[in-house]
This record gives C-alpha cells, structure tokens and sequence, in this order.
C-alpha cells in the first residue's frame, strides 16, 4: 500500500504527487518553473487576479520611465507602495520543498518569472534561478549599468528622492522588466537551452500567459519531457501536460517533495 504523505490532499491528487515523484527521481534533469502563484502564499500579490498588482496600479511602461519625470515619479511611488508586502515576504512550504529537491541533487535549475527572490532565500544558489523578468531586491542604472541594492535605493526615496539616479546622473530602476522593456537575452538563451535539454518540467503557480516565458512548457514537450503543471487557474497547456494539477502549489509541493526523498 503506497504510503499517505499528505492526508490531506485527495486520494486523486496524492496519486498525480506520486507519479511527479516517481518521475522526478529517476530523471536526469529536473527543471522547476514557477511563477506569482507560488509567492502569493507568502503574502505577495500576483499581477492579474482581481485585488492583484495590476488591479491596483496602472503599470508604467519602459518608454514612460526612460522619457518622463512624472513617470518615474509614479513608477517609483508603486515599487515603494510594493515594499509593505515585500519586506515582509519569506519562503513558504513550495519554495522550502523545490530547495529540498536541490539540497539532494535532484533539481537542475530553477526558472521563475518571480523578481522576489525568494527561490534565493530558501536556500538555492543565484546560479541555480534563472531570473527571466529580473529580481527586484536590485537596483540597475539605466545608463552605466552598475547594480546597487534595493536598501540603498530605499533610502535615497526616504532622504526625498523621489527618483533617485546614479553618481553617473542616469536613472535608476528596480533590475526587472518593465512592460516594453527588452526580456535579457542571457537568461533567456539559457532557460530556453535547458528547457529543451530536460527530462522532467514541473510548472508553478504560472498562468502561462507571458511570452516568452510562456514558451518553455513548449520547448520540454518537444523535447520529450514529462510536463506538470500546478496552477489554480487554466493554462494553454492543459491538454498537452502530463499530469494537472488544481491546487495551491505548497502541500502539493510538500507531498512531491516527501515522497522523492
């Protein structure tokens, strides 16, 4: 009789668990993909649910940021507004358990469309998290792209700055990806690289929605790759993935977890 990790999960989930389990340790390379659904457990919102981000603030686009103060002005008062849930945020039961699965070497790598950094906070190294949409705790020039951290911008904003800039007089902006800003090409190559070399993609908390993030569940398919996807809403790869899974992405993490090691 197979062993009952996580009684609270129906019979029909705990049997998806264990056939993800089963594939997860017998694969050579697992590839976990998350996104603003695994976070919202920490208590940061995700962008298109109603009372998410975007149902609050009207997002400033690259184009607005580079050409208008008031722009910036306005960009820079959401990123701070942003902060209350941010500071706050830990890694909860989904990032701990995709960190188990590193921690006994059964993980590759971790891609996330997240820019909270919490994948790095629960124990994976920053060479493990391939960040497509950039990582929030980090602040870029605009101009002479030096990286300064997300403290030291903070405390510019609380001296009266309300759009600090760098010593080289170019603007500074949180190191993510604004709507209309180029994706960065690196991480971008290499997700799409290691997708397509996989054999074992595990999908969270992405509506798949986002191009070309989007895209990677397509590239493990072609490549032969068992596809997963835990998500509470529908995806465009629900009929092509191999097991599906409609809940919240930690206890169902958990059991995976539990049941590989």
């Amino acid at each position: 009789m197979a062993k009952d990790f996580s009684p609270h999960l129906t019979p029909e989930v705990q049997a998806k668990t264990r056939a993800i389990a089963e594939k997860i340790s017998s694969a050579r390379k697992v590839i976990v993909f998350t996104g603003a659904g695994i976070s919202t457990e920490s208590g940061i919102p995700d962008y298109r649910s109603q009372g998410g981000i975007w149902d609050k603030f009207t997002p400033v686009y690259f184009d607005e940021f580079m050409s208008s103060e008031t722009a910036r002005f306005r960009y820079w008062e959401q990123r701070m507004d942003m902060e209350k849930g941010l500071k706050h945020a830990r890694p909860n039961t989904g990032h701990m358990s995709i960190a188990r699965l590193y921690e006994t070497g059964h993980l590759a790598c971790v891609i996330t469309q997240n820019i909270d950094g919490l994948h790095q906070a629960s124990g994976i190294p920053d060479d493990m998290v391939i960040e497509l949409h950039g990582n929030t705790r980090r602040v870029r020039c605009m101009s002479c792209r030096t990286l300064i951290s997300w403290d030291a911008a903070e405390q510019m904003i609380l001296a009266g700055d309300k759009a600090p800039r760098c010593g080289c007089g170019g603007y500074l902006k949180p190191d993510t990806i604004s709507f209309g800003q180029a994706m960065p090409e690196k991480e971008t190559r290499r997700a799409v690289a290691l997708s397509s070399q996989c054999d074992v993609f595990i999908v969270v908390g992405s509506t798949l929605l986002v191009q070309p993030a989007a895209l990677m569940p397509g590239y493990a398919l072609d490549a032969g790759a068992f596809v997963a996807i835990i998500n509470l809403s529908p995806t465009p790869y629900d009929n092509q993935c191999h097991v599906l899974i409609r809940e919240n992405a930690g206890p169902v993490l958990a059991d995976i977890a539990a049941r590989v090691n």
